[in-house]
């Protein structure tokens, strides 16, 4: 095999014509791979030199200033340039892919599953394997070879001569491109997606507002007899979502993000930006939801730091900050006043609270302000040491509780005297038995 300066000039031209890659940078990588091909038959150590021209392609090298044959060169220069070129070929198609996928990030896109093994799933997107960790999976489900499935473009990165794609289904955009794909009026730019709060798997909040006022936003993201919406629940494996409408006023989108609660009033305080939801008796275990989700996913869908409580607890909580507030040195009652007004219930608040506007607001020097400060930290460290112990206690306590009671059932059971129904049950695993009580 030897070189062939009119080829060589054709592949290049070529990767530059129809993959964009700049015929320099070709020649440039040629020489280089030249160059270490030619130092493993001269020494590592030797001072090699090797150039193609840009014009014919023939070739031109010196080893420590000396000339090398160019029938040496030739046959370097064959396997070498070939090499190089299938190199950048294929370098060239992963950057086209790569470029494609990540103009694809946060989009959806279908595709068919190979193969599911070690809680990742491989899932074929065309010309690409994706991967679908189980991380980005929604908990509880699972899928199958030859599933078609939908998810989010995540993450995107060349990976040697292949593209890494993951993907994602736990990741809120799924459920926003779902709704563009179910729902036309979407599409179509009538109804706006204002925000969204997800859980995977098991609830997601979404706002959404009309720029028609013909357009019911709430009721055409339900559809009718609500297949819309349910078309995507079983998308996302039954996970529940509620459609709020949005807006601008955060008194009207808070308690829309709290429904099915219902609420009493909002209390904002901007400062902190936190909103003081009251809400009645009845209405506080629906309003906090399951283990916090319903206030969490508010809160997200919000932007507010949402605490739910009863116009008592309130008052209760006003009464207890201002009482401690009151007992730190340097404090006035008019300022804690002010502070509590403001939304500050608890130590943990004074201690990010702005010196500037503490200093405002109580007409404090520079070092009172640092000394409020201090004695609220400290406080607020007693506070959880003591809360942390009152956990510890509760823990044992429903640990021995349990203790006591399975202890309890097993002396029940042990007490307690065969019923007529394991009588009989012995007296048949016993034929003996059996054969001479019917013989009495």
């Amino acid at each position: 095999m030897s070189w062939n300066p009119g080829e060589v000039l054709r592949l290049v031209d070529s990767l530059h014509r129809d993959k964009n890659i700049d015929s320099e940078y070709v020649f440039q990588a040629i020489e280089s791979a030249l160059v270490s091909a030619a130092r493993k038959q001269y020494g590592e150590e030797s001072e090699i030199v090797i150039t193609i021209d840009r014009d014919a392609g023939t070739l031109k090298g010196s080893c420590n200033g000396e000339e090398i044959d160019p029938e040496v060169i030739g046959r370097i220069g064959a396997q070498t340039a070939k090499q190089v070129i299938i190199q950048k070929i294929r370098e060239a198609e992963r950057d086209s892919l790569v470029d494609e996928f990540e103009e694809q990030i946060g989009q959806m896109v279908s595709g068919v599953v190979q193969r599911a093994e070690g809680g990742a799933t491989t899932v074929a997107l065309g010309p690409v394997e994706a991967i679908l960790p189980r991380s980005e999976q929604i908990p509880g489900e699972s899928h199958h070879a030859n599933e078609r499935v939908r998810a989010i473009v995540y993450e995107v990165r060349p990976q040697g001569n292949r593209v890494k794609v993951v993907l994602s289904r736990n990741h809120p955009s799924l459920v926003a491109r779902l709704f563009e794909q179910e729902i036309p009026e979407i599409a179509d730019g009538v109804i706006t997606v204002n925000a969204m709060a997800r859980e995977p798997g098991y609830r997601s909040k979404v706002a959404v507002s009309s720029s028609d006022t013909r357009v019911d936003c709430v009721g055409a993201c339900v559809g009718v007899r609500g297949n819309r919406i349910k078309n995507i629940v079983d998308e996302l494996s039954g996970e529940r979502i509620d459609i709020v409408r949005w807006s601008d006023d955060p008194e009207v989108l808070i308690p829309n993000s709290l429904q099915p609660a219902e609420v009493e009033q909002v209390l904002l305080c901007d400062m902190i930006g936190r909103a003081i939801v009251l809400v009645r008796e009845d209405q506080l275990s629906l309003a906090i939801g399951r283990r916090g989700q319903n206030v969490r996913l508010a809160s997200k869908l919000s932007g507010w730091d949402i605490e739910i409580m009863t116009a008592d607890e309130l008052e209760e909580q006003i009464e207890r900050a201002v009482t401690g507030f009151c007992e730190l040195e340097g404090m006035t009652e008019e300022l804690a006043q002010s502070l509590v007004e403001q939304g500050y219930l608890s130590y943990d608040d004074l201690e990010v609270i702005e010196p500037d506007a503490l200093q405002e607001m109580g007409g404090l020097t520079d070092e009172q302000v640092e000394l409020i400060v201090n004695q609220a930290e400290e406080r607020a460290r007693q506070a959880e040491v003591v809360a942390a112990e009152e956990r510890r206690q509760r823990k044992i306590e429903k640990i021995e509780e349990e203790m006591r009671a399975a202890a309890a059932a097993d002396a029940q059971q042990t007490a307690s005297p065969p019923s007529e129904t394991d009588a009989a049950t012995e007296a048949k695993e016993d034929p003996e038995e059996d054969g001479d009580a019917n013989a009495t």
